[in-house]
């Protein structure tokens, strides 16, 4: 995570770029259980229910979303390849985008500290 180590600041459009792939990461997680959850519940016939269409709609529409926010992120951050596939990866994951939210806020909050210092430093060179 070369942008931890060394946040050299990201445009506004990449922080909005990682913020809306953050925000989509966890819906997008407890959709996966609650459909793994609705798996097993389909199974047991005295129950008589049958949540899984409603639950795979839901759980596909975030995952499309995902795929998307995925796509726009690595676009306009500029990602390896291997960090790519890492955040990738945690879509497939039934608790990925747990751990995807997290790694996702810590870039971010990166990438405005940095925006801010940049601000910062800009408005005192124009002071001297």
């Amino acid at each position: 995570m070369a942008i931890l180590e060394n946040p050299t600041g990201l445009p506004p459009k990449s922080v909005s770029a990682l913020r809306r792939l953050r925000l989509v990461s966890t819906p997008e997680a407890i959709s996966f259980l609650l459909l793994l959850a609705a798996s097993v519940v389909k199974r047991i016939p005295e129950l008589g229910l049958n949540p899984v269409p409603v639950l795979g709609a839901v759980h596909g529409a975030l995952f499309v979303l995902y795929v998307l926010f995925w796509a726009d992120a690595w676009n306009r951050v500029r990602w390896p390849l291997g960090r790519a596939a890492w955040m990738f990866a945690m879509a497939v994951l039934p608790t990925g985008g747990f751990f995807a939210e997290r790694q996702l806020r810590r870039e971010e909050e990166a990438g405005v500290i940095a925006a801010r210092a940049r601000k910062e430093q800009n408005t005192g060179a124009d002071e001297s």
